[in-house]
């Protein structure tokens, strides 16, 4: 009987994931293990990013295990190395970055990743720190629940802009990008892409730009939507956002990496961009008296873009249908490493 060790956290708890795994046929028999995620943040552990948990544990917890579906678990080569039963690993997230793929492969484990299971969550997140951006909302509720009233908010120099007839560049246009680009069509507003590996037609009055100094130019609100990459480490810095007209707007709820944070924080307190918003930092958490939570008109929220209780579900229903497709000797639709099972 095939054994498969749940690893869930308390997002993807142990509960949904279980509830997930109860149509899978054979049944399998079923064991625990479970990471303290959120409450411990995100780190690099050994060989791999962005995983909570303890390599011993998990070691010990995968004994015998046939498959393993988790959210944060730290699959270091060390883990693999001691992991001699374990034939198909499951991240429930969009890049499985708490595992080491090569280790992987060569120890013939595939890997499998969840991609879109939080895409409606950070879309809706995106669209809020967008809206929240324009009309202040965040601050302003902070300066009048301390009783602050402040009618100068009404002149017009202090005033933002609407979102009707802006124009909106998005940076990415995959399942969050695109989707955040429609929605801003229905505001009204004129919407950019920059995308190097979008092939497909585009929307209706959505347009492809190939330049992105061309979408800066353009944009009186910029939404970043990239996968983050060694390429684009820092592809949002001074000179890009120079080039964005004055009082325009700057949103990252993606990757940390993609924006040089000092550079944000000077136009925004040079008055060059209205304001800015982030759902994810140089490193996370962020220290108390950190510049970006003391610049003006910076809307911030502890990455919580793709946290939703549907975004934990549906990672574990993907999750159980790719472990059901490896149960029926097929290669899983998710496969990040599909050539472990070539000349099988």
């Amino acid at each position: 009987m095939v054994k498969v060790l749940i690893a869930g956290d308390k997002f993807v708890t142990n509960d949904v994931l279980r509830e997930a795994l109860e149509g899978l046929d054979p049944a399998p028999t079923i064991v625990e293990a479970e990471s303290n995620f959120p409450l411990d943040p995100l780190a690099d552990i050994a060989d791999v990013h962005e995983a909570v948990g303890d390599e011993d544990e998990l070691i010990a917890a995968l004994e015998g295990v046939d498959v393993c579906i988790s959210h944060t678990m730290p699959f270091t080569q060390r883990v693999f190395d001691n992991a001699p039963d374990l034939k198909l690993v499951v991240i429930g997230r969009g890049g499985p970055v708490n595992v080491n793929l090569e280790a992987a492969t060569k120890a013939g484990v595939i890997v499998a990743n969840t991609p879109g299971r939080n895409a409606t969550a950070t879309t809706e997140h995106t669209v809020a720190m967008i809206l929240t951006s324009v009309r202040q909302i965040a601050q302003r509720h902070s300066e009048l629940a301390r009783g602050d009233w402040r009618g100068d908010y009404y002149q017009f120099d202090q005033v933002g802009p609407e979102l009707h007839g802006a124009t909106v560049g998005v940076i990415g246009f995959g399942a969050i990008g695109s989707r955040v680009a429609t929605i801003m069509r229905a505001f009204g507003s004129k919407v950019v892409v920059f995308d190097p590996y979008f092939t497909g037609e585009l929307p209706e009055g959505i347009s492809l730009v190939d330049d992105l100094d061309d979408l800066f130019r353009q944009s009186n609100v910029v939404t970043v939507h990239a996968r983050a990459t060694a390429d684009n480490v820092g592809m949002i810095g001074r000179r890009e956002i120079a080039l964005m007209p004055e009082n325009s707007i700057l949103v990252n709820c993606a990757r940390g990496s993609l924006i040089d944070f000092d550079a944000l924080c000077d136009a925004l307190d040079s008055g060059h961009l209205y304001a800015g918003a982030l759902d994810v930092f140089p490193f996370e958490p962020l220290p108390a008296d950190h510049r970006i939570l003391n610049t003006p008109r910076l809307t911030v929220t502890p990455h919580l873009g793709g946290a939703s209780k549907e975004a934990a579900r549906i990672a574990a229903r993907i999750g159980a249908e790719d472990i059901q497709r490896w149960l029926n000797g097929q290669t899983p639709k998710n496969a990040v490493n599909p050539e472990v099972l070539e000349g099988r």
